[in-house]
């Protein structure tokens, strides 16, 4: 948004936009007038349409307001969740598709504005958040030529090089290095865990997980203070009803939330509100150059789904958006509510935002509990309930969700030890954690018609 003071030099401040927008020179098209004028941007009413949003005809812009409506709904996501702040550390995953190219630009655009309002200051008051950037190099499961892996990579390099100052380190860690502290053969191990699933969709989703969780280990040790991701407003569209027919009703909600603090690093969300057709269409506008090869289709339950919300969005390209904000008025969990900010770094109007918008504790669902795989939250009566299997069964097999246990576990109980111990350290110590937590909450349940120990003595 626009403010009305001269001396702003605010980073989320699009005054800059609208005076250029208003000193542009006017077209032909505009000049001569006629049938002409219906070719004109909507927004500036100056310059010619080259695209169309989701909106179809009525959202026609040309490209410098189309990329500012789009940078808009990004910055304002950013501004308003305090996503990003000044002394932040962030880590963008980029996994080399539209989604993510587009939002490492819009990060790196919004860091070389910080970076420009920085040095224009005089007291220097306000730091420059870091910005880091995080490929996961999952080509030992495909089936790619070394090549083309290698090419690939060096495009990823090359991308992230000639985005320019300030500079960014770029992280590409293989997926199996998860399992590095067992200190054997990490290709193997990825290889054998994967081999013990039958489920296709079970084997992509542990993937994903596997996927989080390399991003926490490198946010972790390089002292990074966020995890941004690309997922887009077509992606979480599609999460939702896939998580719906995967039985993952109740844990939804913290999936789809701008925020995301239940990891150790927390994790945002800032394209939340810009469709997978916008993106593709920057992209190209913008020459901005993606990485095809590792983007396989999906399949299984995942690959279904995907196909289905296509549908829907050629039928009515607002279907996805709509999907989002429906699911969006599910109650999130008390991690996914935004925090009240104290911190003089953090802009005046984020905080007052955040008091006017911020969720009351009784208005927020809480989970202590979680799955040990996915991590999704879980009800405690289903947690509790889970205690009363046969002492035989795992710690695992116990914490985990139903949707985990049904996809990813073996049915064979014989062959949970086994699976078990493929498994990365960070899944096997939450599995300990939750198996404690349910000890802890079922004490809790009981807590009234336990004895004490008067009364053992009585």
């Amino acid at each position: 948004m626009a403010c009305n003071s001269s001396t702003c030099s605010s980073s989320g401040c699009y005054k800059e936009y609208k005076e250029e927008e208003h000193h542009k020179p006017k077209t032909r098209a505009a000049v001569n007038g006629g049938d002409s004028r219906q070719n004109l941007c909507v927004k500036c009413k100056s310059s010619e349409s080259v695209c169309c949003g989701i909106g179809g005809e009525d959202s026609r812009f040309c490209k410098d307001c189309f990329k500012n409506n789009l940078y808009g709904k990004f910055k304002q996501a950013v501004t308003y969740n305090a996503m990003i702040t000044p002394p932040d550390k962030v880590l963008v995953a980029f996994s080399g598709g539209p989604s993510s190219r587009v939002l490492l630009q819009f990060v790196h655009e919004m860091l070389y504005r910080a970076r420009k309002n920085y040095d224009a200051s005089k007291d220097k008051s306000l730091p420059v958040f870091g910005v880091g950037v995080a490929f996961i190099d999952e080509s030992s499961i495909h089936s790619f030529p070394s090549q083309q892996i290698e090419k690939a990579i060096g495009d990823i390099r090359s991308i992230v090089l000639n985005l320019g100052p300030p500079s960014k380190e770029l992280f590409v860690v293989p997926i199996e290095n998860i399992f590095a502290s067992f200190g054997i053969d990490c290709k193997e191990r990825l290889k054998k865990l994967l081999d013990a699933l039958d489920d296709v969709t079970g084997k992509e989703d542990l993937l994903i997980h596997l996927r989080m969780l390399s991003l926490q280990k490198i946010a972790s040790e390089n002292g990074y203070t966020r995890v941004v991701l690309g997922s887009c407003t077509s992606r979480i569209a599609c999460h939702v009803i896939s998580a719906t027919v995967k039985g993952q009703g109740y844990s939804l909600s913290a999936d789809i939330q701008y925020v995301d603090s239940r990891w150790e690093i927390p994790v945002v969300l800032p394209l939340r509100d810009c469709p997978a057709q916008e993106l593709n269409t920057l992209c190209s506008l913008d020459s901005l150059k993606i990485v095809e090869l590792l983007n396989g289709p999906c399949s299984g339950i995942n690959g279904l789904v995907s196909s289905f919300v296509k549908v829907l969005q050629e039928e009515n390209p607002s279907r996805e958006c709509t999907i989002v904000r429906t699911a969006g008025k599910l109650t999130p969990f008390h991690f996914n509510a935004i925090p009240e900010i104290d911190d003089s770094n953090v802009p005046s109007a984020t905080r007052r935002h955040h008091r006017r918008h911020g969720l009351k504790s009784n208005a927020s669902l809480s989970s202590e509990l979680f799955c040990p795989i996915c991590n999704s939250p879980l009800k405690k009566s289903n947690s509790s309930s889970l205690t009363n299997e046969s002492p035989q069964t795992s710690d695992l097999f116990v914490a985990a969700c139903s949707s985990c246990q049904f996809q990813i576990l073996p049915k064979d109980p014989s062959l949970t030890e086994q699976f078990v111990s493929l498994l990365p350290q960070p899944i096997i110590a939450r599995a300990k954690h939750c198996d404690r937590g349910n000890a802890s909450s079922l004490r809790e349940q009981i807590q009234d018609f336990l004895l004490s120990d008067d009364d053992d003595e009585i």
